[in-house]
């Protein structure tokens, strides 16, 4: 009974849905390439952020509240969720109303902050970051080690460390930067072992800003 209440333990998911809002040990900012979502799925949603008007390369995905190990969601907060006008004045970084709206009632529910107040921080988060400019002047996909990006946002900011972002991959594109934040501050840390998953591919497709 012992190993199978270990093993139960070991397979049992890292997020964590009801708990308390404002407990966690640090933000992870999420930084998604939007061309790499809009081949996957926002193109067949006809999504705004997809239009070539939009000009859109990395938007903010969220700011995300962690632990140590593991992450919570959906938690319960006497906070009132946002206005319509609130989550609209947020998809000029988010690329939509619809992003921001989940993004509180997932992530920012567990912030114990406001969800003006955790709009604004998320804003502050993704503002501080130098996004590295030589995405932006890609006229063609191209294929490259995902290590690549990552070095490119360390060149573009100094002060972080490799330990302190993460590259993820998706259907083998470069899909998303990740940052650690401290709590109080938004200084750069190093992140938990559950967020250090940097996507190890060669040849990861990256598209171009449309």
């Amino acid at each position: 009974m012992r190993w199978l209440a270990i093993l139960l333990l070991s397979v049992s998911p890292a997020s964590a849905e009801g708990e308390r809002a404002g407990a966690f040990d640090y933000w992870v900012l999420a930084l998604s390439w939007s061309p790499t979502w809009c081949a996957l799925e926002g193109d067949a949603r006809d999504a705004a952020q997809c239009d070539p008007a939009a000009d859109t390369g990395w938007i903010l995905h969220g700011l995300w509240p962690q632990y140590h190990r593991g992450w919570p969601s959906y938690c319960p907060t006497s906070a009132s969720s946002p206005t319509r006008a609130e989550t609209r004045a947020m998809a000029d970084v988010m690329g939509s109303a619809g992003l921001a709206w989940h993004q509180w009632k997932k992530h920012g529910s567990c912030s114990g902050l406001s969800s003006e107040a955790y709009f604004a921080l998320s804003r502050r988060a993704f503002s501080a970051l130098d996004k590295p400019a030589v995405f932006r002047r890609l006229t063609d996909p191209v294929r490259l080690p995902a290590r690549v990006v990552e070095e490119a946002f360390l060149k573009a900011n100094p002060g972080l460390a490799p330990d302190m972002l993460t590259i993820t991959c998706k259907a083998g594109r470069i899909q998303e930067a990740r940052l650690c934040l401290s709590r109080d501050g938004l200084a750069p840390v190093p992140c938990g072992r559950d967020v250090i998953e940097d996507c190890r591919l060669d040849d990861a497709l990256l598209d171009p800003v449309r």
